[in-house]
């Protein structure tokens, strides 16, 4: 009801200054002006009008940043996304700065220097010294800020540890599958056209690196202060595996593998603490429009304690595992089947 009234009430001041400009321009006709005919008393107005309106558009700046800001992201839950959100800032920060500044120049300029009509402009074609300026300190600055990109980029885009665990993230339409490569820490192969209902990741039965990988789906953990690194791989189109807590996104493309590696800092019971939200959640976003159902393509993360960790992956089964008693009991029935045949 608020809204339909805020909406009404915008419409009718839309309507009530077009009937004051048109009175305006009536009340300028019986004068015996001219009705477009400018005056160095119009131009004042609108010089104030302008100082008035840099007052009123801070306002809505400042009201803007008050109620946006508290809804971003939260501080970083990774060790390289603390670098990451001072970049982020430090470049806000010098944006900021150049818009408040040229704006007030913009709409102060307009109010002090409105047009009168014993005024000539000033023919001004060229001048060396204020081209070098507003040349070599734009320069400078985005100099500092490539120098700042580069070390973050080179930071996130280097190998990974060789103590990192490692995870593969398996992207399809639409929904994501994790698995975690086991006490050997290497991933078992695989094959798109080994994919099955029941092998949905298309594993390979005979590498004996894949014996013990573990495949979970709707969440994943993952341990606090260890470094990740996810190796992804897509099915059947582009997807993208983006985590914004700890700021960290990368395409999953069909055919080939991807990687990214980051080390949690803040476990979640930690981060739900600190945002005194106890359903608060780490989650995992595809950031391409991969199909309909783009907008639920998601999976929730969890960072545990490294005891809690290591006590939740105890409770899981290496995939190959979960097949074993089928196997076994097939090799029997087998067994029994030719004792018969051989009575």
């Amino acid at each position: 009801m608020t809204k339909i009234l805020v909406y009404a009430a915008i419409i009718l001041a839309v309507f009530a200054i077009g009937y004051l400009v048109r009175v305006y321009e009536l009340a300028t006709s019986l004068k015996g002006k001219k009705q477009h005919e400018v005056t160095d008393s119009d131009n004042r107005m609108m010089g104030k009008i302008m100082l008035t309106f840099l007052f009123v558009f801070f306002a809505f700046v400042l009201e803007t940043l008050i109620v946006c800001v508290p809804k971003m992201l939260p501080e970083s839950a990774s060790e390289h996304g603390v670098g990451l959100d001072w970049l982020f800032n430090f470049n806000m920060a010098i944006l900021f700065f150049v818009f408040v500044v040229t704006h007030i120049f913009l709409f102060y300029f307009a109010y002090k220097y409105y047009g009168r009509s014993n005024n000539k402009a000033t023919y001004f074609p060229h001048n060396n010294k204020l081209e070098m300026i507003w040349t070599v300190i734009p320069a400078i600055v985005l100099a500092v800020i490539i120098i700042f990109g580069l070390k973050a980029w080179n930071k996130i885009t280097a190998p990974a540890s060789k103590d990192a665990i490692v995870l593969q993230l398996y992207a399809e339409q639409f929904k994501w599958t994790c698995r975690y490569s086991g006490k050997d820490n290497e991933l078992g192969d695989s094959n798109y056209k080994l994919i099955t209902d029941t092998n949905p990741l298309g594993m390979d039965s005979t590498d004996a690196k894949g014996m013990d990988d573990i495949i979970v789906k709707n969440e994943f953990h993952i341990p606090i202060n260890k470094e990740i690194e996810f190796k992804l791989n897509a099915r059947e189109v582009i997807h993208s595996a983006y985590m914004p807590h700890f700021r960290a996104q990368m395409n999953c493309v069909p055919g080939m593998t991807t990687m990214l590696h980051f080390t949690p800092i803040i476990t979640t019971q930690q981060m739900r603490d600190k945002l005194n939200n106890q359903k608060f959640d780490y989650i995992l976003l595809c950031n391409k429009i991969c199909g309909n159902s783009h907008y639920n393509m998601q999976m929730t993360i969890v960072v545990d304690t490294e005891e809690d960790y290591n006590k939740w992956l105890s409770t899981k089964k290496p995939f190959f595992a979960k097949a074993a008693p089928a196997t076994a009991t097939a090799s029997v029935e087998s067994t029994e089947t030719k004792q018969v045949a051989a009575k």
